[in-house]
């Protein structure tokens, strides 16, 4: 059996036919970018998100990038950051001109908000959580240090599609929240695509105008803006496929349910399970290892392929060389060298979830002596 980390043609699969006749529905329509159905997707998700507003962008990077720019943030602010995340986190902080500033996490992947009071400046403007893997950061936390020191609170979201926490889901929190719609996440559309969802409807007619050119009146240009619009193409694909999201989340739960309480009963060696989080959508399931390679190589001879999210701290990439000093961020540079995620998919049979504990059941204990 092989079982590949993550089979896009798997997932989309059963959305086919509703993906073709929104295909024909949107060539038929001749409405390309910025009509009708961006408008509707726009409307749906706002509401599944329970915020007043959603504004489709281009891409998740752009997605926090122009939350950024519409808070003011720019030149000479910081910016909290997790120190372990995707590097988009960081680079949107730096395409507005400002400066990323970590804060170790926990081992859970995400920001400890026990830090975020010793990396705060004056120049310090905002703390851009992510809620990594599908977990929610420590929103109450974290609100509770930004409302002492009024900063704005910007909420990385890509991984976060649906979690919930005492009735709020992902994307309510901040005064502005970033999606990716990146293929393989749990709500993916078929190409890039991002949104930013608001409740604040000055800052969602900022973010309008910025995603297009500057203008909400043709050949009209208040501000200087971009061109980073979700179009009419995507915006339908991610109408057909939001409906399902919670049973695809349900799934995933229920999945991720399955590999913990047969790994974690087992006490497999030198392997740490994500903690319990009820409030995960499971973006990933991963796992931690000292032997990481070993375990990797050994999964995939079973026909168990895995990813690593994520392999380099962003402090440790090329382009923040030197600005950082690594030594600060322990529990950072041990999830880079440790982490690692198992297949996980709303489509995966029990018996492909099955062969995968199976799987780990058999090398685990072998991983110390390795």
């Amino acid at each position: 059996m092989q079982i590949p980390a993550y089979d896009i043609l798997r997932a989309n699969a059963p959305y086919r036919e509703e993906l073709l006749a929104a295909t024909e529905s949107v060539l038929d329509s001749g409405q390309l970018i910025m009509g009708d159905r961006l408008q509707q997707f726009e409307q749906d998700f706002a509401h599944y998100c329970g915020v007043s507003f959603c504004i489709g962008v281009g891409n998740g990077l752009e997605a926090l990038t122009l939350s950024l720019l519409a808070l003011g943030i720019g030149p000479g602010d910081e910016v909290l950051v997790p120190a372990f995340t995707f590097v988009a986190t960081w680079l949107a902080v730096s395409q507005v001109g400002a400066r990323p500033v970590p804060v170790d996490v926990r081992l859970d992947g995400l920001i400890d908000p026990t830090l975020l009071v010793g990396a705060i400046t004056p120049r310090t403007r905002a703390i851009l959580p992510v809620h990594l893997y599908g977990a929610l950061a420590d929103m109450d936390a974290i609100f509770a240090v930004a409302q002492r020191f009024e900063l704005e609170v910007v909420e990385d979201a890509a991984q976060g599609h649906g979690a919930r926490r005492n009735g709020k889901r992902a994307g309510s929190f901040g005064s502005a929240a970033a999606f990716s719609f990146y293929p393989t996440k749990n709500l993916g559309a078929i190409g890039d695509g991002g949104a930013i969802c608001t409740s604040d409807a000055n800052l969602a007619s900022r973010i309008r105008r910025l995603r297009n050119y500057g203008s909400d009146q043709k050949y009209r240009h208040e501000i200087i803006g971009q061109n980073s619009r979700l179009d009419e193409l995507q915006a339908a694909y991610l109408s057909v496929k939001l409906p399902h999201l919670e049973a695809v989340n349900r799934r995933r739960r229920s999945i991720a349910h399955r590999y913990s309480a047969a790994l974690s009963s087992a006490r497999i060696l030198d392997i740490a399970l994500p903690p319990p989080c009820p409030s995960s959508v499971w973006h990933q399931f991963v796992v931690r290892s000292s032997n990481r390679h070993h375990l990797k190589q050994v999964l995939a001879q079973h026909g168990v392929h895995t990813n690593i999210h994520y392999p380099v701290a962003p402090f440790d990439q090329p382009c923040f060389a030197g600005q950082y000093d690594r030594s600060k961020f322990p529990v950072a540079v041990q999830l880079a060298e440790t982490v690692l995620s198992l297949p996980l998919g709303d489509y995966m049979s029990d018996d492909e979830v099955q062969h995968v504990i199976h799987s780990m059941l058999a090398i685990g204990g072998s991983l110390v002596a390795a």
